[in-house]
């Protein structure tokens, strides 16, 4: 067992650099599921030289998404990673399956094919490949938000969770202008239908962008990969994971480093108060508190905030903008700026206003894009409108949801409550995703495509009013309290929803 250690401060700078690792792993988060965006063309050029199969439109749009089915897997296991594994050695897997995945899809070819002969085999291992660095965004979504909250003072642990989302939304920026340099002079492939479903490649196109650009682009990843593993190695264990295995002594080091040996002593009686009872049973605190992890997950993407982001060019060009992509850019730098917004103003707020007012200005941004489509406005309208709503969702649901995912479960079930809600996640990212442009595409009568336009925006800001009544109603504020004061929250509301058959309000 290890000696205890006595500081009489605690140290910032050991905090943060420890944070700063973890908020890494929310950098990969973005770029990994950014990365195909500038490779896709390239991708989709050098399977059409297939001989053995036809490579059509769905099986692109498979290999394109298929990182996804690997983050609900790797969501759906964060659990049980981290509850047996525990926190650090999860992160260090995550970055593990990154740089894997890094590697695999610059090389698919690596022992098993021949380098330069696109086959159906070829294309099983690049998607293998993809789904495994998947499964290291769903481990990371889970378990760096997680970590970021175990080893944060309470004061300020909203602020240092939002630094993840943050990260993420940086990592996508990383990653569009890293594929921006790859390509450089060279050009993205010319590619034309021919026939229902069947594509080709004109002869002028770039034959480096097919062969290689796109490999650059997957292999990029590898380096920031491989200083998040080899740095996972040097942070140290959550203090809440190392009580909750009896490892007292240890956790009282971290505690103590980070907030001083006097707090850190008064902080440990306070988490082996809440671990007394060794019981990890889901349900130990109630149905409630799964319940509100579980729609605070599913309201941070039915209220369609990746169908915007993902489709973003699209939506521009058809409210006819001259070119989509400056909009596109200056959504960019609209989100990062208002992210900000949430980082500062967090722990000065609150989490539920944040939300409240989130939600409700993403509903007049989506609304009023509803609006634009029944009646006549200048293109500019939908723009600003789709900016408000992007804005919105960047200082509220982006963040804040992340912030409440890593803090409202009680110590004993955090890591496989968290695991669930983050799967429904990506369930509802996916659900979302691939609904969304055929919902958008929808024609009705002499309205045409504009009903789906229409449509589609009218659902999203119905429920983000939805979404903002039920944080009203269900979710409780965590600002300023510490992760051991949920353990007393839920049991109290557990008693409360025992004894009453009235719906219990979240609003005191």
């Amino acid at each position: 067992m290890a000696n205890t250690k006595t500081y009489a401060t605690g140290s910032k700078l050991y905090l943060f650099s420890i944070v700063l690792v973890a908020v890494c792993g929310g950098l990969l988060f973005g770029y990994d599921t950014a990365v195909i965006s500038g490779a896709e063309k390239g991708l989709q050029a050098y399977f059409l030289g297939a001989k053995d199969f036809v490579y059509t439109d769905v099986i692109h749009g498979i290999t394109s998404s298929s990182a996804l089915l690997g983050c609900i897997i790797g969501s759906a296991l964060s659990g049980i990673c981290a509850g047996r594994l525990g926190r650090r050695k999860s992160l260090f897997i995550a970055g593990i399956l990154f740089l894997l995945s890094a590697l695999g899809s610059y090389a698919p070819e690596f022992l098993f094919f021949e380098k330069g002969n696109p086959n159906f085999n070829l294309l099983l291992m690049f998607n293998f490949y993809r789904i495994i660095g998947g499964i290291g965004v769903g481990l990371a979504s889970a378990v760096c938000p997680m970590y970021i909250a175990e080893v944060a003072p309470s004061d300020i642990r909203g602020t240092l969770v939002s630094w993840n989302q943050f990260a993420i939304i940086f990592g996508q920026l990383v990653v569009y202008f890293v594929n921006f340099m790859i390509l450089g002079e060279h050009t993205n492939p010319i590619i034309e239908k021919t026939a229902e479903n069947l594509y080709v490649v004109l002869p002028t196109s770039d034959a480096w962008t097919i062969s290689t650009g796109w490999r650059y682009m997957f292999v990029s990843e590898a380096f920031v990969a491989a200083a998040f593993t080899i740095l996972c190695l040097f942070i140290p264990e959550s203090p809440r994971f190392l009580a909750l295995i009896g490892k007292d002594k240890k956790a009282f080091n971290v505690l103590a480093h980070i907030n001083g040996s006097a707090k850190a002593q008064v902080i440990l009686q306070e988490i082996k108060g809440t671990t007394e009872v060794k019981s990890e049973r889901l349900f130990s605190f109630g149905v409630m508190v799964i319940f509100v992890g579980i729609m605070l997950s599913v309201f941070q993407q039915a209220v369609g905030i990746n169908a915007v982001l993902y489709y973003a060019p699209r939506i521009f060009e058809s409210m006819g903008m001259g070119n989509p992509m400056v909009q596109t850019v200056i959504m960019g730098v609209v989100n990062i700026s208002f992210t900000l917004v949430a980082v500062f103003t967090v722990e000065k707020l609150g989490r539920k206003p944040l939300l409240i007012w989130g939600s409700l200005g993403m509903a007049l941004g989506a609304i009023g894009v509803a609006i634009s489509n029944l009646v006549a406005v200048p293109p500019l309208f939908p723009v600003i409108c789709i900016m408000v709503y992007s804005a919105s969702f960047m200082f509220s649901w982006g963040p804040i949801c992340w912030v409440l995912i890593s803090e409202i479960f009680p110590n004993t079930i955090r890591s496989a409550a968290v695991a669930i809600a983050v799967a429904f996640q990506w369930i509802f990212n996916f659900i979302v995703s691939s609904t969304f442009v055929p919902m958008y595409n929808m024609e009705l009568g002499d309205m045409g495509s504009k009903f789906g336009h229409m449509f589609a925006y009218a659902l999203y800001g119905v429920i983000c009013i939805v979404a903002a009544w039920f944080v009203y109603s269900l979710v409780p504020e965590t600002k300023g309290k510490t992760l051991e004061d949920m353990t007393a929250l839920w049991r109290k509301r557990d008693k409360k929803a025992s004894s009453k058959s009235t719906p219990i309000s979240a609003n005191n």
